[in-house]
């Protein structure tokens, strides 16, 4: 059984690929997970500080 990792998506991306590398690890549309990170941004102003600092330690995904 192979296990997940989480990777920074190189395909799903807008900017860093956070969104959407978390969405396939999770198996959810990446949508929600921008959403989410948008809501957590406005409302507590720690989607912005969560998302650079996931930009800068979840590595890339390998290509094939």
């Amino acid at each position: 059984m192979e296990k997940k990792k989480l990777y920074r998506s190189f395909i799903d991306r807008k900017l860093t690929g956070v969104c959407g590398g978390i969405a396939e690890y999770f198996g959810l549309d990446s949508t929600w997970v921008r959403l989410g990170f948008v809501v957590l941004s406005l409302a507590y102003g720690g989607g912005l500080l969560a998302y650079i600092i996931a930009s800068l330690i979840i590595p890339q995904e390998p290509t094939a």
